[in-house]
């Protein structure tokens, strides 16, 4: 079974940066497109961005476009997200996902694998 677990939330201020981290376990990591969506309380999950088997290809909501930047370590079965110039809105519950489609990840914001999700508050 594949099992995604994220770290790195948090709380910090307005203007500062976090790091996600999503470690993916059970299945082949490489063949998995990855995600990072959002959810606050009485509102539907967004998509923040994905990148592709390889890591050569990102794709990015316009929310966030210049600030964050997802990336991954196939040796390490990794994927993180970097989020920098922290905003109030960003505050989120933050959930990484996997699966074998790209497009069903990013159109679609489906996937076969959550993980449990990391809280970040950004505070003004």
């Amino acid at each position: 079974q594949v099992q995604l677990v994220e770290s790195g939330g948090g709380s910090v201020q307005a203007g500062g940066s976090l790091r996600l981290s999503c470690a993916v376990s059970g299945g082949t990591f490489k063949d998995y497109f990855m995600g990072w969506f959002r959810q606050t309380p009485g509102k539907e999950r967004d998509f923040v961005g994905g990148v592709s088997w390889s890591g050569a290809s990102t794709y990015y909501a316009d929310s966030i476009k210049g600030r964050f930047t997802i990336f991954r370590n196939n040796a390490e079965n990794t994927v993180y997200l970097q989020m920098d110039s922290l905003k109030p809105e960003d505050t989120a519950l933050y959930y990484c996902a996997a699966d074998h489609s790209g497009s069903r990840l990013r159109v679609s914001h489906d996937a076969d694998y959550w993980g449990q999700g990391t809280q970040v508050t950004v505070s003004a």
